[in-house]
């Protein structure tokens, strides 16, 4: 199948199938004698492999770790876990700091008169840097 089709069947845009493939993520397709790209269904399984790891926050890096186990029937599932298990502490970092933003955003809006003056306490603690300000963790 063609680019478009490959797109279409794995939800991955054209573009990022070419940037899987430049960065290694994805074997180079073969080409017809016009140069266009052909996938195969194996390559389709992998692009909907990468579309899965990707919604689940994978970054390029991880992504090609978990695509080495899974193409590698003699892996120990403990090494799928051990991953799987630092993006889920990594996941949750950022969740706090999210969860942080959230707080300190909240208590500008509580304090914003909300009223026709110049005066804003959001834009005060902007300015201020509220990150600075309230011990936000980082990630």
């Amino acid at each position: 199948m063609n680019i478009g089709q490959a797109a279409k069947v794995s939800g991955i845009s054209a573009k990022m199938i070419r940037y899987y493939e430049s960065i290694g993520l994805l074997n180079n397709a073969k080409r017809t004698e016009a140069g266009y790209r052909i996938y195969s269904e194996t390559d389709v399984k992998t692009l909907s492999f990468l579309r899965h790891a990707r919604d689940l926050g994978f970054s390029s890096e991880q992504m090609k770790e978990l695509l080495d186990l899974w193409k590698n029937d003699e892996r120990q599932s403990v090494e799928v876990k051990a991953l799987a298990l630092k993006h889920i502490h990594s996941l949750n970092q950022k969740i706090a700091v999210l969860q942080a933003m959230v707080e300190i955003l909240q208590q500008s809006v509580d304090g914003c008169a909300g009223n026709e003056q110049a005066d804003c306490n959001i834009l005060n603690q902007i300015e201020k840097g509220m990150m600075e300000c309230c011990h936000v963790p980082k990630t």
